[in-house]
This record gives structure tokens, sequence and C-alpha cells, in this order.
């Protein structure tokens, strides 16, 4: 075969098709790589799952018994004094609202990558702290406000449930994770986010739930980065940390050399 029929194309491949098949061959393994499983993200499709079905439940269930129940479950002031367990564990299985998939996208680009960068026991962890640190905090405010004469002692009773605090929890520790430009980029959408919703509502739970919660996250950074199963595992510090090995001296070398060699 001459080097010019190579060139046309006949008895071998066209001229960059090799790289052009690399190419979407490895965007779709790196696409495929991040689409959540019950393998690479048991908690967040669980959690999906819980939330899908009160979701449900809440859509088809009579509106007094939904009702009931959610104010049950409600990390209100006088819940989270009367039946804190209850309060701080059920109001994270309730959404605000009848509609739960921008939460299932919440999930997809939040907790989910999370989860797969240090497994689902942290990544329940982080999640659990946000909503349960956030909760506390905004509630503990109201509770203060109420008690000063600054807010009506009804406010102590606002249903107050839902998945945020997670989720934002979530989102700061993942930035914590990712490259310097990444995390200037997420920090800077969730702070927009968050400004946003304040902006809008003139709620106080939500202008310092958010917040905190956001903030719980990205506490957890150093804990978080020795799990990180994207990077390399740092050599503990030590005889042979953050210098190259050295050859061992001859034997026939003297004392005095091997021991100037050791330093």
């Amino acid at each position: 075969m001459t080097e010019r029929q190579v060139r046309a194309g006949r008895g071998g491949p066209p001229p960059y098709g090799m790289l052009r098949h690399g190419l979407r061959a490895g965007t779709v393994h790196w696409l495929l790589a991040r689409v959540p499983t019950p393998r690479r993200n048991p908690f967040a499709l669980g959690y999906l799952a819980v939330v899908g079905a009160t979701t449900t439940f809440a859509g088809l269930a009579d509106p007094d018994l939904v009702h009931r129940l959610q104010e049950a479950s409600s990390s209100d002031g006088h819940n989270l004094l009367q039946h804190p367990l209850r309060a701080l564990v059920f109001s994270g299985f309730w959404v605000a609202g009848p509609d739960w998939v921008p939460y299932l996208w919440a999930f997809a680009l939040t907790v989910a990558p999370l989860e797969r960068r240090v497994g689902p026991a942290r990544a329940a962890a982080v999640f659990a702290a946000g909503h349960i640190g956030a909760t506390l905090l905004s509630q503990g405010v109201v509770i203060v406000a109420v008690e000063s004469g600054r807010l009506e002692p009804a406010a102590m009773d606002y249903l107050d449930i839902g998945v945020s605090y997670g989720v934002l929890a979530s989102l700061g520790a993942l930035a914590g994770l990712l490259r310097p430009g990444g995390r200037v980029v997420v920090l800077g959408l969730a702070a927009a986010l968050i400004a946003e919703q304040i902006a809008g509502d003139r709620d106080l739970v939500t202008g310092v739930g958010h917040p905190a919660a956001l903030l719980t996250g990205v506490a957890l950074w150093r804990w978080l980065r020795r799990w990180d199963g994207t990077r390399p595992r740092s050599t503990r510090l030590g005889a042979s940390a953050g210098r190259p090995r050295t050859n061992p001296a001859p034997a026939s070398a003297p004392r005095r050399a091997a021991v100037l060699e050791r330093f």
C-alpha cells in the first residue's frame, strides 16, 4: 500500500477518525459515570424516594390529614421545645410545595456528586448537619425574637418543613472539593440564589437558615477533603514525606558520609 492510498483513506482509518471517536467515547463515559445509580448513590436516591412518597401522599390524601401530619412534623419553635427529635427528623421528609421535581435536580447536582466523592455515610452526615444546624439556629432566632417582643407569638407555629437546608449544606460541602475556579462559581451562584430568596420572601427563618446551611457545608471542607475519592491521598508527615527517598550509602562508605546523607 502506497502512502498516497493511506492518505486517500483506502486501507486505513480516516484522518483524525480515531481521535474523534476517542473524544466521543470519553464524553459518553464521563456522563455515564455521573448518572446517579443505586450503587453509587444509595443515600441520594433513597432520600429522593422518601420525599417522592410523601409528596405523592400529600397530593392524593385528604388535605386536612396532610396538614395535621405536616404540623406534627414541623420544626417550628413550639414543636422544637416540646418534641425536638420528632421535629428535627420528620421535618426533612416533606417538601415545601406540591412538586418534587425541582428537588430531583437539586439532589442530582449537589447531594449525588458529593456522595460519589466522599461516600454515602459522610454525605448523609453533611445533609443532617445542615438540616439540624440551620433549623436550630433559625428557630432559635425566632424564639428569641418572640420572647423579646419583636415577633408575634404566632411565629412559633409557622410551618417549617423541607429539605433545602440539607441541599444547601451539600452544595457548600461540594464546593470545597472542586478546583478553585469551580469553587468560586458554585459559591457565587449559591450566594446569589440565597440573596434572591431573602429579597423575595423577606422571611426570618429563610434569611437565617439558608446562609447557615451553606456555611455548615463550608465548615466541613477540611474534614471531607480527607475522604475525597477523586484526589490522591497525601502521605502522612514523617521521615519520608515531602522529600525524595535517598539511596543507602554503600557498605564501604565512611560513617560520616552516611550520617550526612540521612540529613
